[in-house]
């Protein structure tokens, strides 16, 4: 569903067992009106983190949404693990611009949410292990953000990967530019999705372009943005991985298919289309889906797709689990929830009856335990099959 349209349902309020542990707060504040804050748990990984927003500009493409604009332009963010930085600020979950048209396109007034900041250290220097480090890049669902990953995003820069999170410009809800300009999708969401994947695979091989200007020692963006120190040495561009939810999770599969430096890929309940369906991958693929939004058992493409992977493979399903349990969205839904009168099957039918933490759970230990074994030959055995730590994993290769 169109997150504008979910999030203006305009039904009676939530009940308090479906908003699960945070609900009677959530529900005091909203009855007060009380600004309502979200922010994410503290990750867990050994490294602080640091990141930094860069401005890119594709100058060989005109923009393929709005063709006025001679050159494709897109925010990313690089998140590492940092040294130091204590001194630095958090960087915000959603650019102030961003998030101030994001919940005002949403119905809610100035001030009623905050959504709070980050763990990433604005700028820190680069930390961790010793480099370079594997790369995993991230594509958001449509109409998304990319700071709807960032809880994902966190573990994994937390635990020595580098992290590129795009912004698929008016194809997102809300992008934020340097100079306070910020660009919205469209209404009612992207209707070409063919199209939105052919442009988010073309995004992604830019970003990777640009990333090895990076690696040379260049700098890859347009407002020459100061470059957190020991950056540029600090990406492997010999393993990368991708990561996506949603249309993201297909764009991972479409991209890997375009470009071989795409080493392993991992889609978040996304389905499959375009050449990629019949051609298949000959690299490493996870697929985790639900028995909603196109997921294996009623969506014909993603079978050919997952019958037609000819290297190491992994389907995962998550019992509880719905098409927003895969991003922050799983966290921040059910603190809207009052403020915008869903309904509790309504709410039910995007986050699913898992609790948020055992859905944040999820989020943090697969995505790292695939690229752990697939960027850097790790030996844990999570992929392997059921898992005590979590019994609602269910396993098929």
């Amino acid at each position: 569903m169109n997150r504008r349209a979910l999030m203006s349902s305009g039904a009676a309020l939530a009940a308090a067992t479906i908003l699960g542990p945070l609900a009677p707060a959530a529900l005091a504040r909203a009855g007060r009106g009380e600004p309502v804050r979200f922010r994410l748990p503290a990750p867990n990984g050994p490294y602080p983190l640091g990141t930094v927003a860069l401005h890119l500009a594709d100058t060989a493409r005109p923009d393929p949404w709005v063709p006025s604009r001679p050159c494709r332009e897109l925010m990313i963010s690089i998140w590492y693990p940092a040294r130091g930085g204590a001194g630095r600020p958090a960087a915000p979950w959603m650019p102030p611009a961003a998030a101030e048209r994001y919940l005002g396109r949403l119905g809610l007034p100035p001030g009623r949410v905050r959504l709070g900041d980050t763990h990433g250290r604005e700028g820190a220097p680069v930390g961790g292990p010793p480099g370079p480090l594997p790369l995993v890049l991230y594509s958001p669902g449509s109409d998304a953000s990319r700071s709807f990953g960032t809880g994902v995003v966190e573990d994994l820069a937390g635990h020595g990967f580098v992290v590129v999170t795009v912004d698929h410009t008016y194809d997102a809800a809300v992008v934020a530019f340097p100079g306070g300009r910020v660009e919205t999708g469209p209404p009612n969401g992207v209707g070409d999705y063919a199209k939105a994947l052919a442009v988010r695979s073309a995004d992604i091989r830019f970003v990777l372009d640009r990333l090895a200007v990076l690696g040379s020692g260049g700098h890859p963006g347009v407002c020459r943005t100061p470059l957190p120190a020991g950056l540029r040495g600090a990406l492997d561009l010999r393993r990368v991985g991708m990561l996506g939810h949603s249309l993201g999770g297909a764009a991972t599969a479409a991209t890997m298919l375009a470009d071989g430096r795409i080493t392993a890929g991992m889609s978040l309940d996304g389905g499959a289309a375009g050449p990629v369906v019949d051609a298949g991958l000959d690299r490493p693929f996870l697929v985790v889906d639900t028995p909603g939004k196109g997921g294996m058992e009623n969506n014909p493409a993603l079978r050919a797709f997952w019958s037609h992977l000819r290297g190491w493979r992994l389907h995962l399903t998550v019992r509880g689990a719905a098409h927003q349990s895969f991003g922050d969205d799983v966290l921040i839904l059910p603190l809207l929830a009052p403020l915008l009168g869903m309904s509790a099957p309504k709410l039910e039918e995007e986050v699913g009856t898992i609790p948020g933490h055992r859905a944040q759970a999820f989020q943090r230990a697969y995505p790292r335990a695939f690229f752990d074994l697939h960027l850097r030959g790790g030996r844990g055995r999570l992929l392997d099959g059921p898992s005590a730590g979590f019994p609602e994993v269910g396993y098929a290769r």
